[in-house]
């Protein structure tokens, strides 16, 4: 590779660090603005991310996308219920299982706040013709292989 396109490819990474570290101020401020942990935004995220994908939302899986121990997850758990933003409810299908369920005023709390941030990125991809959201779209997954837990393993 030669020099030119080298800068050209860290001046990408730097600005996808700079898109990571923004994103990661809001959740903050979001967090102090609402009681919470930094973690505990990670981890309702995680939770919807797990309900998007139609995966089983158990405090197993939270802590493995969380790299917490398993107090970890019980005491991040635990403050999201107090705050009423999760609940514990029983798997349908197991009784056994307890799965995790991000309450609904959870939900609403995050759309008034991060829905602006959402429809500002939704107006700027309505610019992008097909051709370049799937290439933006094979370079955040690429980049989120790279740097998914996984990866390293």
């Amino acid at each position: 590779m030669n020099d030119n396109a080298e800068a050209e490819n860290l001046r990408l990474v730097h600005l996808l660090r700079a898109v990571t570290v923004e994103f990661g101020l809001r959740q903050a401020e979001f967090a102090a603005r609402h009681g919470m942990h930094p973690t505990d935004v990670r981890a309702l995220i995680c939770l919807l991310d797990a309900d998007r994908a139609g995966e089983a939302a158990t405090a197993g899986l939270l802590g493995t996308r969380l790299g917490l121990n398993s107090a970890g997850t019980t005491a991040v758990i635990d403050r999201l219920e107090r705050l009423g933003h999760v609940a514990r409810v029983r798997d349908d299908r197991d009784r056994r299982r307890i799965l995790l369920r991000v309450e609904p005023e959870a939900i609403r709390l995050g759309r008034e706040f991060f829905g602006p941030l959402i429809d500002g990125v939704l107006r700027t991809l309505d610019s992008f013709d097909p051709a370049e959201r799937d290439t933006v779209r094979r370079f955040l997954t690429a980049a989120h292989t790279v740097f998914a837990p996984q990866a390293g393993a």
